[in-house]
């Protein structure tokens, strides 16, 4: 695996993670929240997460564990490895309560809103984002080692949905604070758990690189993904009563994925 194949996925993960300040940024610079614009791109980035999962990485993955283990051992690996990264990333909403959790979404209207109870939440959401973040820079990371053609589309589709990420924990923390510059460095700093997600796959998992720990990654980051996209895209976009033009965002997100990839056959 090539140096620059590393470096340039180390900067794609790195994209990912800014996108959260840019959230925090339009958080105090926009007086109103474009719901409609925000609930579709928050289709797109699921319908690209949910094609990608299933079209092109869990049909790589299973190549490579029943390369590695026979048909119905690699099989077992691969459905173990996807519902195992559905379950990682369901204990870590767990553990997170539902009022600290950033997945709960917030609007730019918020902020003149002072609520005295959020006083002692600011630096437990900085930290729930900075934890669900982690695993999202692992899938950026590891797609990009697999394929740039997957890899872009990823990046993208998680810096979209990484942008109201941003808002949903500077309003808090401003509404905690009433420290604008806090909200927005807690916020960056948060994000950047995503490049440190990718330093980790760099320094524990790629020295220990094989067939078959490519093939339990990409399974388990599908599962990730098809998680988030459920569990928070979806209905996070919905919260803000623009159901259809989520499911066309959805369906343009899945087709424009099938386009790019077609492409490059």
């Amino acid at each position: 695996m090539s140096t620059q194949t590393i470096l340039i996925a180390f900067g794609l993960t790195l994209i990912a993670g800014l996108s959260t300040g840019i959230g925090s940024m339009l958080a105090f610079f926009t007086k109103r929240t474009n719901t409609k614009f925000l609930a579709t791109s928050l289709g797109f980035s699921a319908g690209v997460m949910i094609y990608v999962s299933f079209m092109e990485m869990m049909p790589q993955a299973k190549l490579n564990l029943i390369e590695s283990f026979g048909d119905r051992i690699g099989t077992f690996y691969l459905l173990l490895a996807f519902f195992g990264g559905m379950g990682m990333i369901t204990i870590i909403d767990f553990l997170i309560p539902e009022d600290k959790n950033p997945h709960e979404m917030h609007n730019v209207e918020e902020l003149s809103k002072k609520q005295t109870g959020l006083k002692k939440t600011g630096m437990l959401v900085a930290l729930s984002i900075g934890i669900h973040n982690f695993p999202e820079g692992i899938a950026t990371f590891t797609s990009a080692l697999n394929s740039m053609e997957i890899a872009l589309p990823i990046t993208a589709a998680i810096a979209i949905h990484n942008i109201p990420e941003g808002i949903a924990v500077s309003v808090p923390i401003y509404q905690a604070t009433g420290n604008k510059k806090k909200a927005f460095w807690l916020s960056f700093l948060s994000g950047m758990a995503e490049p440190v997600g990718a330093l980790f796959g760099f320094l524990i998992l790629l020295p220990f690189w094989t067939p078959a720990i490519n093939g339990f990654i990409l399974a388990a980051v599908s599962g990730i993904m098809v998680f988030i996209s459920i569990d928070e895209l979806l209905p996070s976009a919905q919260k803000y009563g623009e159901h259809h033009l989520s499911i066309s965002g959805l369906v343009g997100g899945m087709v424009i994925m099938a386009l790019s990839l077609f492409l490059f056959i």
